[in-house]
């Protein structure tokens, strides 16, 4: 599916000035992401009685949210803020420090780092296809992904920064005022610097996977163990109760009784949220897309390859009084656990290369 693009000027309420038409901006301005109607269906399926959304094509089309549209100036200032250290208290972190563009714009670590050192609980997720997730962080506690990137800011173990001294700093660098000024028609603020942010993450999407071409009729692009393991997440595997749609979740939380470990002695993940019981111990559905760059696996990392979390899988999951109903024993053969793996492989998207920009002084 091809991208539709279009151009735009720019409306902006300056102060006392009214409202400026900056049509010289226009011109300037790169292509806007254009907002899809929704995902074009491709049916559904049934296993034990429940229906799902069957799995397809990735859209190229990410929805843009009409309070912050996206353009090329506002996504290259997000992209230097998500390298920018000094958005922790002692300038020693960024967003890519945890959401690592080599490891899968994941942490390769099983729980990261912050500004002082302090191990999370918590594996770093993948920002790939974020921009098609409702919900973010492993609980859902963020609406979208502004409000996300507001988060680690100001989480005492990430960056450990303040409103009230982050946006002075930024401020104050001459190459960011006038990027803020342009794009914003103002002053930095920390819901600009959210805003900047979140567009360059709707830029990171994983796509033209070699199960894309093969659903879009390329028959060579997975080779036969791909199929056959195609097959076994659609059937005997049950993994598209979970994992289901173009984006392989289904954006909802579950407990399948993974091992807790880690600084948390209990993480109640979903449940610390909604307080609803049947949310006690259930953590986000993770997109598929490209998995195999963003280990370890889990909310807490627990897994360190791709065969540990099919095994698991396997076993029908781990002990736990909350443990979802989907999870069951699933009696995988050897032979059947390597072609699901393969498969699994088949969702590798097409590299995406982000050169380091070179941050204001």
């Amino acid at each position: 599916m091809s991208q539709r693009t279009r151009r735009f000027f720019v409306i902006r309420r300056l102060g006392s000035f009214g409202v400026l038409l900056m049509g010289w901006l226009a011109a300037s301005l790169s292509t806007v992401l254009a907002v899809p109607s929704g995902y074009a269906p491709h049916g559904t399926v049934t296993i034990d009685g429940a229906t799902v959304p069957d799995i397809g094509p990735m859209p190229t089309q990410v929805p843009i949210p009409p309070t912050n549209l996206s353009y090329a100036q506002k996504v290259e200032l997000g992209k230097q803020l998500y390298f920018e250290t000094r958005l922790s208290k002692n300038n020693s972190v960024s967003c890519a420090f945890c959401h690592n563009p080599g490891t899968g714009f994941a942490d390769a670590r099983q729980f990261s780092i912050g500004a002082f050192g302090t191990a999370g609980g918590r594996q770093a997720p993948t920002v790939y296809n974020t921009g098609f997730i409702p919900l973010q962080f492993w609980d859902g506690r963020a609406g979208s992904l502004e409000e996300q990137a507001i988060g680690p800011i100001h989480n005492p173990i990430e960056m450990a920064e303040m409103h009230e001294t982050v946006v002075p700093k930024i401020a104050k660098i001459p190459a960011y005022q006038k990027q803020f000024q342009l794009i914003f028609g103002g002053g930095a603020s920390l819901q600009h610097i959210a805003e900047a942010i979140a567009a360059f993450e709707r830029t990171i999407v994983s796509q033209n996977s070699a199960f894309d071409k093969y659903t879009m009729g390329e028959t060579g692009a997975m080779n036969e163990a791909a199929v056959r393991g195609l097959a076994l997440f659609r059937g005997k595997a049950r993994c598209i109760l979970c994992h289901n749609g173009p984006n392989f979740t289904d954006n909802r939380f579950h407990n399948l009784g993974v091992p807790q470990v880690g600084p948390l002695k209990e993480d109640l993940g979903r449940y610390m949220v909604t307080r609803a019981q049947q949310d006690r111990g259930a953590f986000k559905t993770p997109t598929l897309r490209s998995v195999v760059e963003t280990a370890p696996y889990m909310h807490d990392g627990v897994f360190k390859t791709l065969e540990e979390v099919i095994d698991f899988l396997d076993a029908g999951g781990g002990g736990n009084s909350n443990l979802s109903p989907l999870m069951k024993p699933l009696g995988l053969s050897a032979e059947e656990k390597a072609d699901l793996l393969e498969f699994l492989k088949a969702l590798t998207g097409a590299p995406i290369k982000v050169n380091v920009p070179k941050l204001p002084k």
